[in-house]
């Protein structure tokens, strides 16, 4: 019997916020994303980051899946300075 193929590696970040009191129900979903809940001024925060780690990734050729849990905390704190 033939081992059955393995499903290709996916990650996806998932951004949550609880500080929304306006009543608005916010969910932006992105190539590898998903952000749920927040103020107006903390969801975009979570956007905005969310792209820009996107874009250091494809500036260095990496995918989400690609990078090590530590080099994905590098990123995180080198797009929100």
């Amino acid at each position: 019997m033939r081992a059955s193929k393995r499903e290709a590696k996916r990650a996806s970040l998932l951004g949550l916020a609880f500080d929304a009191e306006d009543g608005h129900t916010r969910l932006t979903r992105g190539k590898n994303f998903v952000l749920c809940g927040g103020s107006e001024e903390s969801h975009s925060v979570m956007q905005e980051t969310a792209v820009k780690i996107n874009e250091h990734l494809d500036r260095r050729g990496s995918r989400l899946e690609d990078v090590s849990i530590g080099e994905l905390r590098d990123i995180c704190e080198s797009v929100r300075r």
